[in-house]
């Protein structure tokens, strides 16, 4: 035997043999949730891995326990990770469908279909960016190739011919739903023509064949000739997660068929036709299972997960920033625009692992000047002009940060990056936790928010409440150039995901700026007016209204103390309670809907803290709770205006 011949015939065991236990281990309750096998499909992951090294990385679903082992997890990790302990891979947040190992190049494994393509893709460009010869791969099942992430995905990598494998492992049931009827082409390779990259059908269960394919297209990756997509045939043999029934959808004789045609039976068959002694092979199985009961036997003994861990790596672990400078007094004014872009090219100077992500962000430099002459500076590979799809770049851009650089989405409008938000929640938010810290999530997504210029329901949404609901992200809102540029210094610095959004009535708003380098730490309310008849909080576009209010009313003899939150998350709670003590009043104003918005969490938290010191009931300004309208006067009534909010603080201080 060959060592090439003893890896495959190993690490195809390994797999069948940790898979099996890990179905009895799910049979006594070991396994506290899914537990979804490999056991059928053993050929692909090894075929593949079989040319990858600790510094490629892989990218892979619910059903990766075979990746993980092939990428080189030990069993235990694996089993410990399924078992909810400390001692597993994922230090027992994961279970089954969610495998991380960083040190290896296994960069996760989701329970949601198809975020792996774009974080493989989002990888591809990280090291075409760094200029390294790594490789990304992300296996995925038939069930994906019919998700919108297939198509983004494939479609960016060819453009851009970036380093990426594509593995389909079609095993011809998505759960429990035949891809036949799934698929309008159910041929999987013969897509990859139609976004101009080569496809390979292979029988998935010939390993050598997988392994001669996988070698050639990753060899094609490294040197720059761009992705490959690779449609395996295969089967799984076992329920698609174990405790399921298995026969409602497909019949015991198709899968006893599928049985006979075992990977590991055949190889082994091809090995003896070879000459290889089956007392060789029998000895690889008897280490194999030794292996496989003692790493069972040490899982079960890992120490559990100590309770005061929940909620640890939620955020970056980061060193505290510089103290925030004095506001501005120099006579430099400039816009809100302006201002951030100072700050972008500032740092894409000092940082080259920074790129953009958008739209005509390139050499028309954006669509509100974000970029503007940027091009011309950083290149093409740094300010990226993008398809339109925004699940497609932003999941491209989880995986470029958790693979070395340091991506930003520039989406234009909050409303289009909705159309990201599962990448958003359910991938970027929750990277850095279900890593336990090992992977950082440097990723800046920016943009419009607010209602103006007549742009109607799909270009004036105001959903920062809704982002700053969700653990793992940064909300930003400045409402001042001053704080728009010393906020984004610090985004750009930052190990979490941040979302920064600009009011877009305020872009082309001036004031001081200073000319060099600052940051503002989040969650440090500004106070823009000292006052002690009320406490106004104000938010994003709300700001400078509740200024005017504010200076009207002291013509009056009616002194209102105006606070900017400048973060939703995280919020600066004791600023907004410090203010109140001084006040014993709070009228809080926000354009957004009011129904579980910010208001109404602003509200709640200084009625909890803050309840002894309130000489009047709370009260609060927001946007009309419906969809924004296109006619001027309709939409001139949706959100608080100077007016609405000076009546509100009278009436306030009148109480």
């Amino acid at each position: 035997m060959t060592s090439q011949q003893t890896y495959f015939y190993r690490t195809m065991q390994l797999i069948r043999t940790t898979e099996e236990q890990l179905a009895r281990s799910h049979a006594r309750g070991l396994v506290h949730g899914a537990c979804h096998t490999y056991v059928g499909q053993e050929a692909i992951a090894t075929g593949v891995c079989a040319h990858l090294t600790p510094r490629d990385a892989i990218f892979s679903t619910h059903r990766g326990h075979g990746h993980a082992l092939a990428k080189g997890m030990p069993p235990l990790e694996l089993m410990a990770e399924l078992f909810g302990r400390i001692g597993g891979c994922s230090r027992g947040r994961g279970g089954s469908m969610h495998l991380f190992s960083p040190e290896i190049g296994m960069m996760g494994t989701s329970g949601i279909v198809g975020p792996c393509i774009l974080q493989a893709t989002g990888a591809g460009y990280s090291f075409q960016l760094l200029k390294t010869d790594q490789v990304a791969v992300a296996f995925f099942g038939d069930g994906a190739v019919n998700n919108g992430a297939f198509h983004e995905g494939l479609n960016m990598a060819a453009i851009w011919k970036l380093p990426v494998l594509f593995v389909c492992e079609n095993n011809q049931f998505a759960t429990e739903v035949p891809f036949a009827y799934a698929a309008g082409n159910p041929d999987v390779a013969g897509r990859a023509a139609g976004y101009g990259l080569p496809g390979v059908k292979l029988d998935g269960n010939d390993v050598a064949a997988i392994a001669a394919a996988a070698g050639d297209a990753i060899q094609r990756a490294r040197s720059g000739a761009g992705p490959t997509l690779l449609e395996c045939l295969t089967y799984r043999t076992r329920p698609h997660s174990e405790g399921m029934g298995d026969y409602t959808y497909r019949t015991r004789e198709e899968v006893a068929a599928w049985r006979e045609r075992c990977p590991i039976k055949r190889y082994r068959a091809v090995l003896q036709e070879t000459g290889t002694l089956p007392e060789t092979l029998d000895a690889i199985d008897a280490e194999v299972t030794a292996t496989v009961q003692s790493a069972g036997t040490a899982a079960e003994q890992s120490p559990w997960p100590e309770p005061a861990d929940a909620a640890t790596h939620v955020y970056a672990d980061a060193p505290p920033p510089p103290a925030e400078p004095e506001v501005a007094t120099e006579e430099r004014a400039i816009s809100y625009s302006a201002a951030t872009l100072e700050a972008l090219d500032h740092e894409m100077a000092a940082n080259p692992s920074i790129f953009v992500l958008g739209e005509g962000i390139g050499v028309r430099g954006g669509n509100f000047g974000t970029t503007v002459g940027l091009y011309a500076k950083y290149g093409p590979q740094r300010l990226r002009d993008t398809p339109i799809c925004e699940r497609g770049f932003v999941g491209l851009a989880g995986g470029a940060a958790m693979t070395g650089t340091r991506p930003i989405v520039d989406f234009m409008f909050i409303d289009f990056i909705n159309d990201a938000f599962g990448e958003v929640i359910n991938q970027i938010a929750k990277m850095q936790y279900m890593s336990s810290g090992r992977l950082k999530m440097p990723v800046l997504l920016r943009g419009c928010i607010g209602i103006g210029h007549a742009a109607a329901t799909h270009h004036s949404g105001s959903y920062h409440s809704i982002y700053s609901h969700i653990p793992g992200l940064r909300v930003v809102v400045p409402a001042t150039p001053y704080d728009a540029k010393g906020l984004l210094t610090h985004a750009l610095r930052s190990q979490d995901p941040v979302l920064f959004l600009e009011p877009r009535e305020l872009l082309s708003a001036k004031g001081p700026v200073p000319a060099g380098d600052y940051e503002i730490p989040f969650g440090q309310a500004r106070l823009h007016s000292e006052g002690t008849h009320a406490t106004a909080v104000a938010i994003g576009a709300m700001v400078p209204r509740t200024l005017a209010a504010a200076h009207e009313l002291a013509a009056q003899g009616i002194s209102i103390e105006v606070l900017d939150p400048r973060t939703t998350s995280p919020l600066d709670t004791a600023a907004i309670l410090a203010s109140v003590r001084k006040t014993g009043r709070l009228l809080v104003i926000d354009e957004a809907f009011g129904p579980c918005g910010l208001t109404a969490e602003i509200s709640a938290a200084v009625a909890d803290a803050g309840f002894d010191d309130l000489d009047a009931p709370i009260r609060r300004l927001h946007g009309i709770f419906a969809p924004t309208p296109y006619s001027p006067t309709l939409e001139a009534v949706m959100i608080p205006t100077v007016e609405t909010i000076t009546t509100a603080l009278r009436e306030l201080v009148n109480e």
